[in-house]
C-alpha cells in the first residue's frame, strides 16, 4: 500500500507537498476506510485552482517512469513548476509490503529525464544515483565493475530499479517483485470531455465492444439501474456486434446517442471497476463531474468496498459526511498543502457533526 507521497516543483507545486495515509485517526466509525493501520479511501476537495488534477498525475508520474502503462500523450507539457521551468522535479514515495517499508525517491528534469535516483528497504539503501555517482548495495546486487561504471554515466538514463528488476532472479515476496507490481497495477483516470486514463491498461478499449465480448449487458443494465435508477432495454448482440443497441417500440437506436453524458461516465466507470480487481491504488480525479450528489454517493460506496486504495478528488461537499468516510479520509488541498479535515481545525470532530456545514461555514484552515 501507498503510505505517504510528496512532490516538489511539478507544476503548479513550487514548494515540497507532502501526503501522509500511514496516521489515521482513531474514529471508531467507517472502519472499511483503514486497511492495516494505513488510510484505504478518501476524497480530496479544494478551491477551483488548488491542484488537485497536478496532484493526482503527479502521484502517478511512477507509472510513466517504471512502466509502459501510460496514456496520456501531453503529461510532460508545462512538467516542471511555470516560475522555474528549468528546475529538477522530486518524487518521493513510501509503501508498505507487510513488513516491508520500500522508500523511493527520483529527481527528473523539466524534459522527463531521470538525474537522481534511490531506493531503501526498512531503512538499507539498496542504491544512491546522481549525475555521475552510484553507490549499491553490492551484498544484495553484486554487479561487475564495466557494469557498474556503464550505469554510473547512465547515458541511456534508464531506471536502477528496472535494471535491477531485469537483471536479477527475485524471489516472489522481494521488494523490487513487490513495487513493481504495485506501480503496474495503479490506476488513475477522468471523464470530461475525453476520457483519458494512466496506468492499468496498455490498450485501448470500445466500451461497448467490451460489454458485448464480456457479455455483460444483463449485468450493466442491472449496474445502471442500481447506481442510478435508469432503465435500458438492450437488443440482444450477434458475436460481431461492436454497439450497444437500445430497444423501443418504434425500433431500435444505438445507446452512446440516448445516454446523457453523466450515463457515459457510469459506462466508463462499469468498465473500470471491472478491471479493478486486479489494481492496487485508484485515483480518479473529478470522478463525479456529471453526477446527480444523490448518485455520486451510491458511487462512492461501490468504489470504497473495493479492497484496493482508491481515492478521488470531488467539488461535491455532500460526499463530505460521516456516513461516508471519516474526517481523517477526507482532505483539503490548498496552498501547496495538502491534510485530512480534523487537522485543519481546533473544534473535535465527532460522529454526530455536520462536516458538510462545518466545511461551508469556512471553520477548516490549511496552514
Amino acid at each position: 500500500m501507498l503510505i505517504r507521497f510528496a512532490v516538489k516543483n511539478f507544476r503548479g507545486f513550487a514548494e515540497r507537498i507532502e501526503w501522509d495515509l500511514s496516521h489515521p485517526s482513531n474514529y471508531e466509525f467507517s472502519p472499511h476506510a483503514i486497511k492495516n493501520g494505513i488510510i484505504k479511501n478518501g476524497i480530496i476537495y479544494g478551491p477551483n485552482g488548488s491542484g488537485k488534477t497536478n496532484f493526482g498525475l503527479a502521484l502517478f508520474d511512477i507509472v510513466y517512469h517504471l512502466t509502459q502503462n501510460f496514456k496520456k500523450s501531453d503529461y510532460l507539457r508545462y512538467y516542471t513548476f511555470g516560475g522555474d521551468p528549468n528546475g529538477i522535479v522530486h518524487f518521493e514515495y513510501t509503501f508498505k509490503f507487510g513488513s516491508q517499508i520500500v522508500e523511493y525517491q527520483y529527481a527528473k528534469n523539466a524534459m522527463g529525464t531521470l538525474v537522481e535516483e534511490s531506493l531503501s528497504s526498512n531503512g538499507k539503501r539498496a542504491f544512491k544515483r546522481g549525475l555521475d555517482s552510484l553507490s549499491l548495495d553490492e551484498q544484495q546486487f553484486p554487479i561487475n565493475s564495466e557494469a557498474k561504471k556503464n550505469l554510473q554515466s547512465n547515458a541511456n538514463n534508464i531506471s536502477i530499479v528496472n535494471y535491477l528488476f531485469t537483471s536479477y532472479p527475485l524471489a516472489n515476496d522481494h521488494y523490487l517483485i513487490l513495487l513493481q507490481n504495485f506501480v503496474n497495477s495503479m490506476l488513475w483516470f477522468r471523464c470530461l470531455q475525453v476520457n483519458e486514463y494512466i496506468g492499468l491498461e496498455n490498450s485501448i478499449t470500445l466500451l461497448d465492444e467490451f460489454i458485448i465480448k464480456e457479455g455483460l449487458i444483463e449485468d450493466f443494465t442491472q449496474f445502471l439501474l442500481n447506481v442510478s435508477g435508469q432503465s435500458f432495454e438492450f437488443v440482444p448482440p450477434t458475436p460481431t456486434d461492436k454497439f450497444l443497441m437500445c430497444k423501443y417500440a418504434t425500433g431500435t437506436v444505438a445507446f452512446d446517442d440516448i445516454a446523457s453524458t453523466g450515463t457515459r461516465s457510469l459506462q466508463l466507470l462499469y468498465y473500470w471497476l471491472k478491471k479493478m480487481g486486479k489494481a492496487s491504488f485508484v485515483f480518479i480525479d473529478e470522478f463525479d463531474a456529471y453526477y446527480h450528489f444523490k448518485l455520486a454517493v451510491e458511487v462512492c460506496r461501490q468504489l470504497f468496498a473495493l479492497d484496493c486504495q482508491v481515492f478521488t478528488s470531488s467539488h461535491n461537499t455532500h460526499l463530505m459526511t460521516n456516513d461516508l468516510l471519516r474526517p481523517d479520509c477526507n482532505f483539503i488541498l490548498q496552498n501547496n498543502k495538502i491534510k485530512p479535515l480534523q487537522a485543519c481545525t481546533e473544534k473535535e470532530l465527532r460522529f454526530g457533526h455536520n462536516i458538510e456545514k462545518i466545511y461551508r461555514a469556512d471553520a477548516f484552515h490549511v496552514e
